[in-house]
């Protein structure tokens, strides 16, 4: 169990990494969203924390990863037509404040991952 959820902090980290690798999109005007990256940083290493601390189970940390992924996703697709509105902005924040609720609730409820052995 132990190996296992080191591969699985391994491979948050690497995805996390790899994320924020691809920037090309933020060098056409308009599309630049420093407030959401830093925010989705930020909700990416709570996750990663929680995953190594034992905080967040393996399914947890597959969930949250997963509902990060759709915010990934509609900033992505808010990012494609060259400009992110205003309303597109609120809807990412919305996203976002609903992960950051659900990456609290899993973090701090009875549930923990499994000791090794």
């Amino acid at each position: 169990m132990k190996t296992s959820h080191q591969a699985l902090i391994a491979l948050l980290t690497l995805a996390s990494a790899s994320a924020f690798a691809q920037v090309p999109a933020a060098s056409v005007p308009g599309t630049n969203t420093p407030r959401i990256d830093q925010r989705e940083a930020n909700q990416q290493a709570r996750i990663a924390q929680g995953a190594s601390n034992g905080s967040l189970t393996a399914k947890e940390t597959q969930r949250l990863e997963k509902e990060q992924g759709r915010v990934d996703n509609a900033e992505a697709k808010a990012k494609s037509d060259g400009t992110v509105t205003a309303k597109e902005r609120r809807r990412l924040a919305a996203m976002q404040d609903g992960t950051s609720r659900d990456i609290h609730r899993k973090r701090h409820n009875a549930r923990a991952a499994s000791a090794p052995g």
